[in-house]
């Protein structure tokens, strides 16, 4: 029987830029971190405080992944805050832009959007 969902898998092109923006920008902590000389690639596991693990794997050689239009598989990853403001205000501070807030029709909560470096979507999601 599923328990929970263990990790989520990120592909990066720059292990610099996309190791700053999980840890730095959105707080995650480094776990493990491996070298896969055979790939020519890494793989990082982050954590979140809420015990949610994050795979960050680096390939050089990636495609992009579609966003607009949107593709098939992973639409973006979603993070609850307590106050999207003070949120996306410490976003900007990294020279992050972020899309407008919107208000979620169903929930009345409110949202926004914006993208890791290589533009995978990742939204914050104000729960209050």
């Amino acid at each position: 029987m599923l328990k929970r969902i263990h990790h989520v898998a990120v592909i990066g092109s720059n292990y610099e830029k996309s190791k700053w923006f999980y840890c730095e920008v959105l707080g995650f902590s480094v776990l493990a971190e491996h070298y896969q000389a055979h790939r020519d690639s890494y793989k990082i596991d982050l954590m979140f405080p809420s015990l949610c693990q994050l795979e960050l794997f680096i390939f050089k050689s990636a495609p992009p992944r579609p966003s607009f239009p949107e593709a098939l598989g992973l639409r973006h990853l979603a993070f609850q805050v307590d106050s999207l403001d003070e949120t996306i205000s410490r976003v900007r501070r990294f020279g992050i832009e972020c899309e407008e807030v919107r208000i979620d029709p169903y929930t009345n909560k409110r949202f926004c959007f914006f993208a890791d470096p290589d533009g995978l979507p990742i939204e914050l999601y104000e729960a209050n």
